[in-house]
């Protein structure tokens, strides 16, 4: 593990304290959503349904708020959507504490993703800028490491708060802990972005964000693995039915699938310290994607909830080194003032994939079963990691030893995005 960015900044450490308090109410919630929808409505497809209600905010806040980032001073955008998150989970365990129509579970869950969207890409677009270059890989493992921890004991802080209260606590956790986020952003530096180019209009500059990402072809490539494999291979939708259908484990069970996943990418991600030696980062990328595939499809074949829970653990270790790898060749290539919009598709292909990853795997779960949902998404993804590679030979070849950022080009002279 390196910890030398935690020791070089304070901007660091109180963004990687902020994110850590509040990922760990974020988590709950996550658990609590899809757990409370199929407890009122007992309905795979609903459930899966959710994540088709949380796209949408989610695509034109993510694109936005990279807009956002790249034009006003990071700190403050930070602190803004943190108070926004805090009013929104009150509103959920408010909700929660009744019997509330499903539509408006829907419309919380979805204004939620939307403030996230904003936050996590801000909070990405900072970290390059509160490090020294050269501790840059350590920071952003750390970072990812960090916000794995949340996913290994917020998950399991949900279904214990579920099972021990209500589903409002989980909510109301979330609330308390969104102010984790905001105390710190209140107490960094501010966070400009760099850069003497005039600010572009809104939406001219998502067109020219999204213009450039193309250009960037080892990252496209990094996108379109990442997105399929998430899709495809992310059964987190069906935990709360697997373990209440599958394996009879309760709202405990569903936390521990939840938190499974993210121990092991934990583990991984806050033992990348190999990493930073290693030169072919796209060839990583590959091998650990089709590994994902690999153990999200035997997990589907358990009939016993910890045999499960261990292969999802491996396959959340291979989509951390995965996901390491990816934000470091992200980061690397692209200049500070297209940041915030490189890292809004980042964070709009890692947040959206698991979401139609909701969607595919509910409707298929309600057409043949979960098993088969499961193990036909991890085959799924092995067979994407093999197409990457053949359509996309930019990723295989991405040498970190020689890569630097991409010249951006002027406002100006940038073309629409057709």
């Amino acid at each position: 593990m390196d910890v030398r960015p935690l020791r070089a900044s304070r901007d660091f450490r109180l963004l990687s304290a902020g994110s850590l308090i509040t990922g760990l109410g974020t988590q709950a919630t996550l658990v609590a959503l899809p757990y409370q929808i199929f407890v009122l409505t007992n309905s795979a497809f609903l459930t899966g349904l959710l994540g088709a209600a949380e796209l949408v905010p989610l695509v034109a806040a993510s694109l936005f708020g990279g807009a956002l980032a790249d034009r006003f001073d990071r700190r403050r955008l930070l602190l803004v959507s943190q108070l926004a998150l805090v009013a929104l989970a009150g509103a959920l365990a408010v909700a929660a504490s009744g019997e509330p129509p499903i539509w408006l579970v829907f419309v919380l869950a979805a204004a939620i993703a939307g403030a996230s969207a904003i936050e996590r890409v801000v909070r990405g677009a900072t970290v390059p800028n509160v490090v020294p270059e050269e501790l840059l890989r350590g920071a952003l493992s750390l970072t990812y490491g960090l916000y794995q921890l949340t996913q290994v004991i917020g998950p399991l802080v949900g279904g214990l708060l579920i099972a021990a209260f209500s589903l409002s606590t989980p909510y109301a956790v979330d609330a308390v802990s969104c102010l984790g986020m905001a105390a710190a952003a209140a107490a960094m530096s501010a966070q400009p972005p760099r850069g003497d180019a005039a600010p572009e209009p809104v939406l001219r500059a998502i067109r020219s964000g999204l213009s450039f990402v193309r250009r960037l072809k080892a990252v496209t490539a990094g996108f379109v693995v990442d997105l399929a494999a998430m899709t495809f291979g992310m059964p987190r939708a069906l935990f709360a039915v697997l373990s209440l259908a599958v394996f009879h484990a309760g709202a405990g069970g569903t936390g521990l699938l939840y938190a499974a996943v993210a121990a092991g990418s934990t583990v991984a991600a806050l033992t990348t310290g190999w990493l930073l030696a290693a030169r072919w980062l796209g060839r990583i990328v590959l091998v650990a994607v089709a590994i994902w595939g690999a153990c999200i499809a035997l997990a589907g074949l358990m009939d016993t909830i910890w045999p499960a829970a261990a292969l999802f653990a491996l396959a959340g270790a291979a989509d951390s080194v995965s996901a390491v790898c990816r934000t470091t060749i992200s980061q690397t290539l692209t200049p500070d003032r297209m940041r915030g919009r490189t890292t809004s598709v980042f964070s709009l292909v890692v947040t959206a994939g698991p979401r139609l990853g909701d969607v595919e795997s509910g409707t298929v779960a309600s057409l043949t079963s979960p098993a088969f949902s499961v193990v036909s998404g991890g085959l799924a993804c092995i067979a994407a990691a093999g197409l990457t590679a053949l359509f996309f030979p930019e990723l295989a070849a991405y040498d970190g030893e020689a890569a630097g950022p991409v010249a951006a080009p002027e406002p100006e002279l940038v073309e629409p995005l057709v």
